[in-house]
Formats: structure tokens, sequence, C-alpha cells
């Protein structure tokens, strides 16, 4: 019997991540012996806290390892409602908090919502990749509006409604934002909110750096219109990067599709990540992440300051996050060729502007401050000598 083979009729219509590429040569790199300075990627270097940890462990001991509900377990919606109350005087309900795998997941479940009958998703550029990315997976359309340091990089109302038409189903912000750092104020996005009303649509927040702000106060816009969706994770500030955790805050009337979607896609996120999660609440692990909060600021001042007497220009101070987006068009136009080489010859890595779009992509990089002051010296003396000797 002959079996017919199996042919893939279509290329997907997404782009991997450069920094991948990097990353992989990064490895080779390192396997051969040669130290590499990582500001490539945005993980932060901190392991979890120990009390996040001992609490994911005490979960595992205890055998709370069985699936929770699709809207996750209702102790840590809880304890998220209660978060957003104390320390942002939000009401929030446990009701419209929905736990998912991360803000990855987040993002998948919110899209496939959104983007059900409406296939437009309107985002800046630059901007995390997946964010096109995801939208293209599931069959929707980008608008791309392209966001400059005029803006602070950020999406306004007026933009907002100098590109709209009527097929976009939502609008997605990240504040504080990947890759640029920069925040939008609370009263911009509300005034967005308060537009997208008018057409019955809805606005998407990425939070996910919430916590991570330096000089300004964090800010929330969760639970203040009926329809705005708010994605968040305990990746960044809470240090849980592999555990694979993240939450939604959805207004009532969206719940329960949210719930059915995410019976179908991942079923439930994972039960001891959950129980971890749990303890990123408790005063001694707040303790610990405040501290590593200072330690950030401290990190983005240095590689600011020394970025500057390289004259590599970063046009907005960022506000939050781990990044600096920098122009350093002074040197190059090609900011991929610049990224490879600058690794090559001096074996420091950091991410192209094409990763996060095509608006003045080829003028801007990005460095993560995520490693220590005395790896960002080091870093910054061999980008100096890439660029002068």
């Amino acid at each position: 019997m002959l079996v017919k083979k199996f042919q893939v009729k279509k290329e997907l219509d997404i782009t991997p991540f450069h920094v991948m590429d990097i990353l992989a040569r990064c490895k080779e790199m390192e396997a051969q012996g040669r130290d590499v300075v990582h500001m490539e990627i945005g993980e932060p270097d901190f392991p979890t806290p120990q009390t996040i940890a001992d609490a994911g462990m005490e979960a595992i001991q205890n055998q709370q390892t069985q699936y929770t509900s699709a809207l996750g377990l209702f102790e840590l919606r809880k304890a998220i409602s209660q978060y957003y109350n104390d320390h942002f005087s939000a009401s929030v309900q446990p009701e419209q908090i929905i736990i998912t795998p991360g803000a990855s997941g987040a993002l998948q479940l919110i899209l496939s919502y959104v983007l059900r009958t409406d296939k437009q998703l309107m985002i800046t550029d630059p901007t995390y990749p997946c964010n096109r990315n995801v939208t293209k997976l599931i069959g929707g359309e980008v608008v791309a509006v392209p966001v400059s340091s005029e803006t602070e990089f950020q999406l306004n109302a007026r933009l907002l409604e100098e590109n709209w038409n009527d097929n976009i189903a939502a609008v997605l912000i990240a504040s504080p934002s990947n890759p640029t750092g920069t925040v939008c104020k609370q009263s911009q996005l509300l005034a967005m909110a308060d537009f997208l009303s008018t057409k019955n649509k809805l606005l998407i927040v990425d939070e996910i750096y919430q916590g991570l702000t330096y000089d300004i106060e964090s800010e929330t816009v969760a639970g203040m219109r009926d329809n705005i969706i708010v994605i968040n994770s305990f990746s960044k500030y809470f240090g849980m990067t592999g555990w694979r955790a993240g939450w939604v805050v959805a207004p009532m009337q969206c719940v329960d599709d949210l719930d059915v979607i995410a019976q179908n896609t991942y079923l439930s996120t994972s039960t001891v990540a959950q129980y971890a999660a749990l303890a990123a609440f408790s005063i001694e692990s707040r303790k610990i992440l405040e501290q590593r909060r200072k330690l950030f600021q401290q990190r983005r001042d240095l590689l600011c300051n020394a970025l500057s007497e390289l004259a590599i220009n970063a046009p907005v101070m960022p506000q939050g996050a781990f990044y600096v987006y920098a122009d350093i068009s002074k040197y190059s136009s090609d900011s991929f060729m610049f990224c490879r080489e600058l690794l090559e010859s001096k074996a420091v890595a950091i991410t192209p502007g094409c990763d996060f779009g095509e608006y003045q992509a080829n003028q801007y990089v990005r460095f993560a401050y995520t490693t220590s002051d005395e790896r960002i010296n080091i870093g910054m003396k061999r980008l100096k000598e890439f660029l002068f000797s």
C-alpha cells in the first residue's frame, strides 16, 4: 500500500527572533571558550526568590500536583485581587482573574478571543515580536503604527484616532514597554479606552513589567474600564520566568468565553507554579523583589551613562522594564550587522531593532541590563574598543 507523503502546503507567515540566532551563536562561542557578555535576553539574572521556590517544593511534597480549573487556583486569584487592592487601590474581583501559562499564554488566550470576528489588531512599531506573530498565527492582521521618541515610543489617543478603521478588533499597548522601557501614562491609556468604548472595541494592556519602574510609581488600569483587558506575569518583577505563570484581568462579560477557550487550549496552568506564586505576595518575597528593583535602577543608570559617553543616544530615558533602546545611527545603518559584528569581534550580545518591527529598525538596538554592574562595565569597555579601535 502506498502512503501519500505529507506535504506542508504553506509556510508560516511569522518570523523567528533574530535574537535567538544571536543566542545560538553565543552558545557556540562559549563552547569554544570565549567569554560572552549577555545583554540580549529579557530575563532577570536573579534566581527565583527562595520563599517562592520553597512554596513550589512544598506543593510537590504535599502532592498538590493535579489539575486546577482552567481559570486557575481560586486562592491565587484571590491573592492577586488583594494585591491590586493593596498596592494600586484598584477594584478587581477574583472572578475577573484568569491564571495563564505565563504572559505568552495570556496573549494567545486574549487574541483568540478578540480576533474571532474583526481580524485586525493595532500595535505599535516597535513592539515585542510575539504580538505580531501570534496575531498572524491565529489568522489575524496587524495594524502597526510607527512610534518614535516624540511620543516616547508609545501610542496615544491622537495616533489611535488617526490610524483607526472599523475592522480593528482591539488595540494592544505595553507599559512598561519591551523594547523601549517607556511607560504610557494612565490618563492616556484611559483616553484610548474611552475612544474604543465608542466603537465597542477592547483595549489590551500588557503590564508584565509592572513593579519594575524607576523614578515613578507603578500604575495599573486593571478594573478601571469595562473594555480593558490587562495581561500580567510572574516572570519579570517576581523572577519566575521558567515557572510559566501569568494572569489576565478581564471584564466579567468576557470571562465565560475565555474560560471555554482556556479549557480547549492549555486546560490549566501548572499547579505547582500556582502554589509557588502564592508566596510571591508575602512580605518576605516583596522585600527581596524591591531590593532587586533598586539594583535594576542602578544598572539602568550605569548603562545609560556609559552609552552616553560613547555617543550612543537613548532618546527616551527608560522608566521601566530592564531595557535601553539606543540609537546607533552614528556608527551604522544596519542594526543587525552591527549586533553581529559586535558579537563576533568583542563577544558582546545585544538585540537588533529589526526584531521589534520595521520603523527606524536599522538605527536602533536593545540593551538588556539583566546582568551585573561588573558585566555591564566589561561590556561597555568592549563596545568602546569595537567603536574606536
